[in-house]
């Protein structure tokens, strides 16, 4: 997979360095990039077409855009101010913030290339199978819809762009209707799901079940849309429920055994992954720039642990409203979760740095973290106060089979696993209930939960949903997303739950085996608790400024979006 992997990028990178005056999402490959004349012409092309919509699409989106809207502005991620990154976790995030065009144009990228390979596929001459042309416009359909769903959660009302070829030179494209935006989503993916095989025709390929999975959570998101007085859509839950079901009892997957290992180079070895992830970013270990994962080199909190002179992590870690979780005594049996997402003092990991024994996290460092008195002079503590993160941070080349190298770690980025489907499946059950013993949201939630190592639940409410997937899923760039579909159907709840959390700073000391927290208010001195207000003006994010300067019809109220142009 990797080798073919690698093979696609040399041919099609061209593909996704399209940068131009022109709309940000009519952007389209030039000339010489390879056309329906001169490519898919066979199967084997077909797959190389579409193999770049697996990493280098997304690569400005992995870099940056999942950890800083995802999880910082989710609030699973602690960070400093430096590029005003800050903004994303005090919701003051505005048009000038400057991570934001990369977030956004980092969807736009896999779209108009999606569009682009599914309009080269369908006027290919005879050559490749019929079968090939049908996967990959269904792979082309899937990816489309996958990045509309993180547009549509991020900026709500944006235009759909369905074909960059007939739309280049329309200059009346506005925003369409945020219903509209997600009724695309579910006919591009109600589309992908018919076509694709149960198994894929090449490793790591997504499958029928990665449609359902996706669209068991594009219905779960609308029917907080198109429900009414707080209410979800009860056919939407349903149909939820429907393809969420279809893969827990019909795929044949099961979770991983082991949660730790789900995040390190042993899950992605090979052609392979785990069977439990349903899509992943396929990164190129060793590749080149587009195509490696970056993730490591800004999460990783010392150079030590990467040996390939990055590291820049350790302004981040663990948020005070996650680190609070576990050191609740009553969740100190959900240790796997906890090691798998951030290091704390004394942790031991074999499988880092193994030339040296393993790492060891250093208690010292932790013991000797001070916060510096307002006005006084800055003691050289560094960062050694945060709960580090862990989740994809793997060690260097030599511990993951030599590969990987400076912001290139051999590993894989997970966008969609069957833990995912299962809590999608619960919460479709439970719908608008209070709360809900249903055998089968049972089976399913307690069964990401035993893998955790904890214990199981005989009743669920929505409280119980949201909890579990902030701790299942961070540092995977999910929780804003979840939010937002909360913020849907309940906006009041919703609102309250991000305004009240904390995000405030912390300090963490280290005695006689322990970890010690204290929690800071805003003067960062003061133990106390820091709290940010989003409001409905705030939920959406703002469309970047060099966006609505070449766009301004992005400024115009959304309108209905003629459905009778689309041919499938």
């Amino acid at each position: 997979m990797r080798q073919s992997i690698s093979t696609i990028t040399t041919l099609l990178l061209a593909m996704l360095l399209i940068q131009g005056c022109s709309k940000t999402y009519l952007n389209r490959p030039p000339l010489s990039a390879p056309t329906a004349g001169t490519f898919y012409q066979t199967d084997a092309e077909i797959l190389a077409g579409t193999g770049p919509l697996y990493n280098a699409a997304w690569f400005n989106y992995a870099g940056t855009g999942e950890q800083e809207i995802g999880d910082v502005m989710g609030g699973q991620e602690l960070t400093d101010d430096y590029q005003f990154r800050a903004a994303w976790a005090n919701f003051t995030v505005n048009e000038n913030t400057p991570a934001l065009p990369g977030a956004y144009t980092a969807f736009w990228s896999v779209i108009s290339n999606a569009n682009v390979v599914a309009y080269n596929i369908q006027n290919a001459s005879a050559g490749a199978s019929a079968s090939a042309k049908s996967f990959g416009l269904a792979e082309c359909r899937f990816m489309r819809a996958s990045a509309y769903y993180f547009l549509a959660l991020d900026w709500g009302a944006v235009p759909i762009i369905y074909d960059n070829i007939s739309q280049i030179g329309d200059t009346t494209i506005q925003r369409n209707n945020l219903t509209d935006v997600w009724k695309f989503i579910i006919m591009d993916l109600t589309y992908a799901a018919k076509i694709m095989p149960s198994t894929p025709p090449q490793p790591a390929r997504i499958t029928k079940w990665s449609a359902e999975g996706m669209l068991a959570k594009a219905y779960l998101a609308r029917s907080g849309l198109t429900g009414s007085g707080g209410q979800r859509s009860q056919s939407d839950l349903d149909s939820a429920k429907y393809y969420a079901l279809d893969v827990a009892a019909n795929s044949g997957l099961s979770l991983d055994p082991s949660y730790y290992d789900l995040f390190t180079s042993k899950s992605f070895s090979g052609q392979t992954i785990p069977q439990e992830c349903l899509f992943a970013l396929l990164w190129v270990p060793n590749g080149g720039y587009f195509t490696q994962n970056t993730a490591q080199s800004n999460r990783a909190y010392s150079p030590l642990i990467t040996q390939t002179g990055d590291g820049w992590g350790a302004a981040f870690g663990a948020s005070a409203s996650l680190l609070s979780y576990y050191m609740d005594p009553a969740n100190k049996a959900d240790s796997i979760r906890r090691r798998t997402t951030f290091f704390m003092p004394g942790d031991y990991y074999p499988d880092i740095s193994q030339s040296t024994g393993g790492w060891h996290v250093d208690t010292a460092s932790f013991n000797n973290a001070g916060i510096t008195a307002p006005g006084a002079t800055p003691k050289n503590h560094g960062s050694y106060d945060h709960a580090f993160i862990k989740k994809y941070v793997i060690g260097s080349p030599a511990d993951n089979g030599g590969l990987g190298g400076t912001q290139n770690e051999n590993c894989n980025t997970h966008m969609l696993r069957l833990s995912d489907v299962y809590l999608t499946l619960a919460d479709a059950i439970l719908g608008n209930n209070a709360s809900t013993s249903d055998a089968t949201a049972l089976k399913y939630f307690n069964m990401v939960r035993t893998r955790a190592g904890v214990a199981t639940k005989n009743s669920i409410t929505y409280a119980d949903l949201v909890q579990e997937r902030k701790i299942e899923f961070a540092f995977e760039g999910h929780t804003f997303y979840d939010w937002k579909i909360w913020y849907y159907f309940n906006p009041t709840a919703a609102l309250n739950y991000f305004s009240t959390q904390n995000r405030g700073n912390y300090n963490i000391t280290y005695n006689a085996g322990h970890p010690f927290v204290t929690y800071f208010g805003s003067d960062n001195f003061t133990p106390g608790v820091v709290n940010y207000t989003i409001t409905a003006n705030t939920a959406d994010i703002p469309f970047p400024e060099a966006e609505r300067i070449v766009s301004p019809d992005l400024s115009k109220p959304p309108v209905a979006f003629d459905f009778s142009k689309i041919k499938y």
